[in-house]
């Protein structure tokens, strides 16, 4: 059987552990790569990674990769959604791609596309069929931990009566300046923040309610409504992290709660916890993760803050073992519910109860 041939679209952080997670793969190969600097277009992938030349040369043009001779396009560009001017521009992307035969993976949301209605979940229906292929979003969270863990821990569970998942994490390793200052709007004074953040807010209130509505869809549950709260923490002195430097009085974490209503309370609450030191906001939470099921039988998973050494690795990775099955699905928009990705996926008829 040949190798599946696998396109890599952006060339950031995670989508430099792709290629380099294709090029380990037997089962793979590296068919082109789409970069966004027009300086890095027409050069050597190798080259751009800075491991040596691979024979295929990067582009710029989103055409040259339909036209592409690949099986599936791995799509990790920073999210259109929070950065740039287009905030559409990832989903007309994904539909082009998916309109050309190409199999799509990605890292920039839509893990559960059925939470943003019709008009999302059904364009991504329609591409798939139109082209004769399949479509999955996945990532680390959301992605893995606060969809996929749970609803796996949910089979261990006679009755499920109340779902929290929180993600605890050290942002300080994160070295992206786009990221943590434009997009997260870290280093900013509280007011800033508070005058910028409605992009930000609204854009993270979509990405996690995908996965608590796809909690909520696995377990039978009909949801009223998501309410979302959040706080932040500032610096009382400058420290320097992977990104920058975090000057006294700027933001320097973030707690966010999601919680999905149904019958007049909370049954599924997704938390994050965000920081830019790990001495800050020790009261908000222990770092790391935890995921706790109240029912019969109680089951708690505590994730320790080391649980994972390289997270954007790991979120490449989720995106790229996805490929052989999203590749071998029947077309469609593929989601944890129906897609095959682990053993023994547990029965998701459980409902949420008084």
């Amino acid at each position: 059987m040949r190798p599946l041939r696998v396109a890599q679209w952006a060339t950031g952080n995670v989508g430099q552990a792709a290629i380099r997670a294709v090029l380990d793969r037997p089962d793979m190969e590296l068919a082109g790569v789409l970069v966004h600097d027009p300086a890095k277009a027409g050069r050597d992938a190798g080259e751009v990674l800075g491991i040596g030349p691979l024979g295929v040369l990067t582009t710029a043009d989103i055409r040259a990769i339909e036209d592409l001779d690949a099986d599936c396009v791995c799509y990790a560009p920073l999210p259109s959604a929070m950065y740039g001017d287009d905030p559409g521009a990832d989903l007309r992307n994904i539909l082009r791609l998916l309109e050309s035969g190409k199999n799509v993976v990605t890292t920039v949301g839509y893990v559960y596309p059925k939470a943003y209605g019709e008009a999302v979940a059904g364009s991504l229906e329609r591409a798939c069929q139109r082209g004769g292929v399949s479509f999955h979003g996945t990532g680390l969270n959301p992605g893995w931990q606060g969809d996929l863990v749970p609803l796996v821990m949910s089979g261990l569970a006679q009755r499920v009566d109340h779902i929290h998942v929180l993600e605890s994490s050290d942002m300080s390793f994160y070295p992206s300046p786009e990221v943590i200052f434009d997009m997260m709007g870290m280093g900013k004074s509280p007011s800033e923040f508070e005058a910028g953040s409605g992009r930000y807010a609204d854009w993270l209130t979509d990405l996690f309610s995908e996965s608590i509505h796809m909690i909520a869809d696995g377990l039978g549950v009909q949801l009223e409504r998501i309410a979302r709260s959040f706080d932040v923490l500032v610096a009382e002195r400058p420290f320097d992290v992977a990104a920058g430097r975090i000057e006294a009085g700027g933001v320097a974490a973030q707690r966010w709660r999601w919680a999905g209503m149904a019958q007049g309370r909370e049954v599924i609450v997704h938390e994050t916890h965000w920081r830019m030191h790990p001495d800050l906001a020790r009261d908000w939470s222990e770092p790391g993760g935890l995921i706790r099921i109240e029912g019969t039988p109680r089951v708690r998973m505590k994730l320790e803050h080391d649980w994972i050494t390289e997270p954007l690795a790991a979120t490449a990775m989720h995106a790229i073992s996805a490929i052989p099955s999203v590749c071998g699905a029947p077309p469609g928009v593929r989601t944890f519910l129906d897609l095959p990705l682990i053993a023994g996926r547990p029965d998701f008829g459980l409902a949420v109860t008084q």
